[in-house]
């Protein structure tokens, strides 16, 4: 069985989790040309490596990032997200 760490609960079943997305700095609305705010709604970092993204653990309702390298599909550290 796969496990994932949520930073609250401790590791889980992969299954207890929703995947939402790289984590991806949201450019300022009100000064964003077009062109920017379509690139930051359908673009995304496909290239392999390591990626911050959002997981969700659906029993305790966390939201946390996740450290993943994407080549070797493991889970190098997880955390409550800080705002940085």
């Amino acid at each position: 069985m796969k496990l994932l760490t949520c930073p609250v609960n401790g590791p889980r079943p992969v299954a207890e989790f929703f995947y939402w997305g790289e984590v991806r700095d949201m450019p300022d609305a009100s000064q964003a040309s077009d062109a920017e705010w379509a690139d930051y709604v359908f673009n995304r970092n496909g290239a392999p490596g390591v990626k911050r993204e959002w997981w969700y653990h659906l029993a305790s309702g966390v939201w946390f990032v996740a450290e993943r390298d994407t080549v070797r599909d493991e889970v190098l550290r997880t955390y409550l997200w800080d705002g940085r």
